[in-house]
């Protein structure tokens, strides 16, 4: 069975909930004064570029749609839609 990852949106969503996170620490040093210390702060400049490239990683994959076939990617489905199908014949109800 193939992996059924969907990679492109988890780096997405994952890279901007770090992203959101990384400011959230940010805020006590900048507002607050509470660990301002140098090391705490290149922390979250670390989390921060850790987050731009995770979105950055998805949002890339999700454009060039690099993510494989899968339950999700029914390419089955999606041919049998395309063709031209005669519609099924309609029940009729009989009333007795």
């Amino acid at each position: 069975m193939p992996c059924e990852c969907q990679v492109g949106l988890s780096c997405l969503f994952g890279g901007i909930i770090i992203i959101v996170a990384a400011g959230v620490f940010t805020f006590f040093p900048v507002f607050l004064d509470l660990f301002d210390y140098p090391w705490y702060i290149s922390l979250c400049w670390l989390w921060f570029g850790i987050g731009c490239a995770l979105t950055a990683t998805g949002l890339l994959w999700e454009i060039f749609g690099l993510q494989k076939g899968g339950r999700w990617h029914n390419k089955k489905a999606s041919a049998r839609e395309a063709q031209d199908e005669e519609a099924p014949t309609p029940y009729v109800m009989i009333h007795a």
